[in-house]
């Protein structure tokens, strides 16, 4: 496990590294340390800026390289969003270093903390919202194929999909609430009673009968998120929600289907 020095060190040596490299203009902290707010489990987080006309893919190699001199690495994999290339690394000591590599005339603050160190930023952009229909709509889709991987006993399938519906819901609250939304941020920071909806709707055991309890406390969630935000797409929602919420043991069982004539042979 890696310490708050370490850290720090590392840190220090990749800015001295970007102060001294032609192919750098520019140089970022992003995340918890920009806005001093680390613990003992943050990361490291370094926005680059390449010079104009820097071989993009060369810089990405080489910082690679650098960074595995200064302590050994496990693993890396890249990220890529509005044209910006993420690398992502675990090292050996399980500290997690994210390098990011800006084109020249896009390095900017995007909405997350930012403290330059130097270098020429943009205009800062504003952050991007998610996208609440999708959200809308990818909850009821979720719910729906939930449901019917309980009634065909596909538990750890219906356990999935109960998981990514509770995602979208804590991503509703969150914007409503003003909070991170990214990968579950700001659920921490939500009021006491969104947490108690959020804690009564989840299974304990993987169950049919949890699983289905779960499923129709997210699905009500779902629908009071959507009338707090949108009241027209709620109310057109209202007859499916209201049936997605009704527990599988309260439903009609389905008519019989006749059985197809067998075929006569000779």
């Amino acid at each position: 496990m890696f310490t708050p020095a370490e850290r720090e060190g590392i840190r220090a040596a990749l800015v001295a590294e970007a102060s001294r490299d032609p192919a750098v203009a520019g140089a970022a902290l992003v995340g918890s340390a920009a806005h001093d707010a680390e613990d003992e489990w943050s990361d490291i987080d370094l926005a680059l800026q390449l010079a104009a006309g820097a071989d993009e893919a060369a810089v990405v190699r080489d910082w690679t390289a650098v960074l595995g001199g200064i302590s050994p690495v496990a693993d890396t994999f890249d990220l890529f969003s509005g044209g910006v290339r993420y690398r992502v690394t675990l090292l050996e000591s399980s500290l997690q270093v994210d390098l990011s590599f800006w084109p020249f005339d896009r390095f900017r603050s995007t909405g997350e903390p930012f403290r330059l160190l130097f270098g020429t930023p943009q205009e800062p952009a504003e952050p991007r919202r998610p996208d609440l229909g999708r959200t809308v709509g990818t909850g009821w889709l979720l719910a729906l194929h939930a449901r019917s991987a309980i009634a065909r006993g596909r538990l750890w399938q219906a356990t999935m999909m109960l998981d990514q519906l509770r995602d979208e819901i804590v991503t509703m609250m969150c914007v409503r609430s003003g909070l991170p939304s990214w990968h579950g941020r700001g659920v921490d920071g939500l009021s006491s009673e969104d947490r108690a909806g959020l804690e009564r709707s989840r299974a304990v055991r993987v169950s049919r009968a949890e699983l289905d309890a779960s499923r129709c406390g997210l699905v009500r969630l779902l629908s009071d998120e959507i009338g707090r935000q949108d009241a027209a797409r709620a109310a057109r929602l209202a007859p499916a929600l209201e049936e997605l919420s009704t527990p599988l043991a309260d439903m009609p069982a389905p008519a019989d289907t006749p059985a197809p004539a067998r075929r006569r042979t000779r």
